[in-house]
Formats: C-alpha cells, structure tokens, sequence
C-alpha cells in the first residue's frame, strides 16, 4: 500500500461531514480543485471509491462510510498523542477541551479565559457552548475535559467544584407593570405570558415543572434559542421571561428593561466545574479547573 498523506485524511473528513467538496474546500481554505485532488490521491492509495460524486455533493460509499468511522477514531488518537507528549515538556502546554453553558460561555467565561490564557499561553482553549446536560454526557463519554454547567447530581465517575452563582431574574419591558417591583415571586410571574429560552433545556424544565408544583399554567408566548433572541422579543412586548443573571445583564442591561430578582428558594442557581475523575489529569487540564476553581471562590456577579 502506498504511503498516506494525514492531510488527505482531514481533507476527507472535510468533505464527509459538509457534504460537498465545495464547502469543505471553503471550510478548510484551500482552492476546490486542490481538495478534489487530494481526495482522489487518498482513494487512489486506499484502492477504494470514498465518494459518489454529482454536481449537488457527494456521499459516501461503504468503503467511505468505513473509512469516516476510522479516520475520526485516528483523528481522536492522534490529537490525545500530541496532548500527552506536549504534557511531558517543561511547560505546561497543550489543548484542553472545554464544554459550556450559554449563561456561563455569555456570564463568566471570556475574562476568565484570558487571565488563564495570560498564564498559560502555551495551552490552548477547544471550547464548546452545550447545554449542562451534553456537557456532562460529553465529560462522560471523554469527548470534553472540563465541562460547565448548572448545578446537577453527577453520575458516578465525575468531580465537581463550584465555579459561579447565577441567581434567576425576571427581565420585563422598562414600562411593564411589574417593572418597578424590587422582587417577584414566580405566582406573579405566572400571570403574564412568557419568553421561552432554549425549550427543553434545563432552565425552561425547572420552570415548568416549578409551575406544576404550583399548580398554575405556564403560557408561553413564543420559544427562541437564545438568551439575545429572548431579549428583542421582551422588548418587542411578546412576553416577560425568567433567565440567569449573567444572560439579564448582558442583554437587558439597558433602560429599556427591568430586571427584577426572583424570590424563591430555587431561583438561588450555581454553576459547577465538571470533570471526569483521572488521576493523574494532563497538567494543562489540572491548570484550568484550579483557575476555573479559583475564579469561583473569588467571583464578582453581573451588576
């Protein structure tokens, strides 16, 4: 068998996961017919077809369905081969794989990134926005380092340390009726229509079954995928909503808002670290959960 070029094996996972050799081309910034070429060096090493080929994309063959399942399996071994070694050197350097939540990623993130980046300029941040449920699953199945995410009951196999609060808010148009109320209880907040944030995830769970206990109705008035998304739609009057502090300050933090606590036992949410228990972790991984650690004990909350 011929000698395989790893880069003609980026290129084909390229082009397997958008489909098109025309967009992978874009993705990867190379010239088209560079990648098209390197796709068929590749098949003609392998002596296999990876692609059917028309002009609306291409698909895989048997032989190419394999061949994806392989490549991103070696991709994986060779990305934790560069990790390990870089682990052995004198200073502390590699890529730590880091899986947030919105609120954390928009709250808390970025100036505690950059400290630890100042640090630590040899290690570099692979960062994932997940809600806290894919975090830990992908904490568990090793597909992420450091996960964060709302305080939760870990599964067995995972450490956790506080990294930040982030108290619930309701946010309402600056001349809402509720807008100049210093706090809210959710009975009161139930009496309006409201702005759902990421159905299904666990904020909107918590609210829900939080209305079931209750025994009021939650009306929604309309869902969005974004903490900014549900702010224009409470600006435009199609609702009120209930979002973590870090989201309200970041999106509502103007005069045309109001943000008022939510005074219930519950609304008192934390953030964790998770991490899946190794011993001994890559010193790079061990670096950021202590700064991520130390950060939280240390936190200053969204004004």
């Amino acid at each position: 068998m011929q000698r395989i070029d790893p880069v003609n094996i980026q290129l084909f996972l390229a082009a397997a996961r958008e489909g098109s050799i025309k967009r992978a081309a874009e993705t990867e910034h190379i010239a088209q017919s560079a990648l098209s070429r390197r796709i068929a060096e590749l098949e003609r090493s392998l002596g296999v077809v990876l692609f059917v080929r028309s002009p609306t994309g291409v698909v895989l063959t048997d032989a190419g369905a394999r061949a994806l399942e392989l490549g991103r399996k070696l991709n994986e071994d060779l990305a934790a081969f560069a990790r390990e070694v870089q682990d052995l050197g004198d200073r502390i350097a590699g890529v730590v794989r880091l899986s947030a939540s919105p609120s954390a990623i928009i709250g808390f993130l970025p100036e505690r990134l950059h400290a630890f980046r100042l640090a630590h300029p040899l290690v570099e941040i692979a960062l994932y926005e997940r809600s806290t449920a894919e975090s830990i699953r992908a904490c568990m199945d090793d597909r992420v380092d450091i996960g964060i995410g709302v305080a939760a009951k870990a599964p067995a196999g995972l450490e956790s340390w506080h990294f930040a609060s982030d108290p619930l808010n309701v946010v309402v148009p600056a001349q809402h009726p509720l807008a100049r109320r210093r706090r809210l209880r959710y009975a009161e907040v139930l009496d309006y229509p409201l702005v759902v944030v990421q159905q299904g995830g666990a904020l909107d769970q918590d609210l829900r079954e939080q209305a079931a206990n209750l025994r009021l109705p939650l009306r929604q008035s309309v869902a969005v995928s974004s903490f900014e998304a549900g702010c224009r739609m409470i600006e435009a009057g199609l609702g009120i909503a209930v979002l973590p502090a870090s989201a309200s300050a970041a999106y509502a933090g103007t005069r045309r808002f109001a943000r008022i606590p939510l005074d219930e036992p519950w609304s008192h949410r934390r953030l964790l670290v998770y991490a899946p228990y190794k011993h001994p972790r890559l010193r790079a991984i061990s670096a950021l959960i202590e700064a991520l650690r130390q950060s939280g004990d240390a936190e200053a909350m969204p004004e």
